[in-house]
């Protein structure tokens, strides 16, 4: 006969709800009593019911990871796939499945906001957020867990969010500049309606103004390759004695590299780049690209476990920042 609870709990030795306690991951069993709960199981080949356990505990074993970014950019980008294949590793032995969901506007918002509540998902992770995006504050009036990928631009008491140190790694990109003998660094900032890019765009500013510069060298972009070409181009042509640049990412940083070889310029005899992120990407630029390292598969780890302790009734955590690192190549 197919083994129960109660087949289990006979051959442990022990009750039926500690058995229950054990496969739930209850605090309340001791460690000699978990080992033996959990021999029995393997002994009599127990599988447990999940969608009877899902149904008891009213959960549904599953989160959303939700980014709000046209499609061609949750494929081409990254930082966004390494976000991705990091939470799913995380859900590996929970149990819990992972639902991706792009949301790109308003309707989508609402769509996401009702299936949410209906139900459907546990908790929910956000990437790539917006200032302008209303799901933060929807999720949290629905009283759903929910974890941010990135600071918010707008505090929301009992939200909890992973950044990386953002401002910092920019100031350690432009003073590294500043260091190698450099007077004239501009920079690629990224969307000025994400706190990241606002973020770098300040850590620049801090290193030219700590320095005695003016930090007034600033074009935008919005985190794609394309978008660092067309920055690239335009510094050359508002600033043509530029010596030095910090892309607020890598792929910016590729697209500017490209621009300046195209140009005439040398990196980094003539001018030196530094970008951000550290992805792949990075090491195969010609020549391979001095960058900013943040954590990003540590943060969607962090992200993906406190959102599951929040699901398991935990209070919300504190806010937590990811330190950032230079990693010198070769293009500055």
């Amino acid at each position: 006969m197919k083994p129960t609870l109660d087949t289990v709990a006979a051959e442990a030795g022990v009750s039926r709800a500690t058995v229950s306690r054990v496969i739930n991951g209850s605090p309340r069993v001791s460690p000699e009593v978990k080992t033996a709960v959990q021999a029995a199981i393997a002994a009599l080949g127990y599988v447990p019911n999940r969608a009877a356990r899902s149904l008891a505990m009213r959960r549904t074993d599953s989160i959303a990871l939700v980014m709000r970014e046209p499609d061609a950019t949750v494929l081409n980008d990254p930082y966004l796939g390494n976000i991705i294949i990091a939470t799913s590793q995380t859900l590996i032995d929970t149990g819990v499945q992972l639902v991706l969901v792009n949301a790109q506007n308003t309707a989508e918002h609402a769509q996401l906001a009702d299936y949410v509540r209906s139900g459907h998902v546990d908790g929910v992770l956000l990437a790539s957020m917006h200032d302008d995006d209303p799901l933060p504050r929807l999720l949290l009036e629905a009283g759903i867990p929910t974890v941010v990928g990135g600071r918010p631009s707008r505090p929301l008491p009992g939200l909890s969010y992973v950044d990386c140190d953002n401002e910092g790694g920019a100031q350690l990109a432009a003073e590294r500049l500043l260091s190698a003998g450099r007077r004239r660094v501009a920079t690629i900032a990224g969307p000025q309606d994400m706190t990241a890019g606002i973020d770098r765009l300040a850590g620049y500013r801090n290193a030219l103004t700590g320095a005695g510069r003016k930090a007034d060298r600033v074009a935008h972009g919005d985190f794609t390759r394309e978008s660092g070409q067309q920055a690239m181009a335009e510094l050359l042509t508002r600033y043509p004695d530029v010596d030095a640049v910090f892309a607020a990412n890598d792929m910016m940083a590729a697209g500017a590299i490209r621009v300046l070889r195209d140009a005439g310029r040398k990196v980094p005899t003539d001018v030196s780049v530094v970008g951000f992120d550290d992805i792949e990407l990075a090491r195969h630029t010609e020549p391979p690209l001095t960058t900013i390292h943040q954590p990003i598969v540590d943060q969607a780890r962090t992200m993906t476990e406190l959102l599951l302790t929040q699901i398991g009734g935990d209070p919300v955590a504190d806010p937590v920042v990811l330190p950032t690192v230079l990693v010198e190549r070769e293009s500055a």
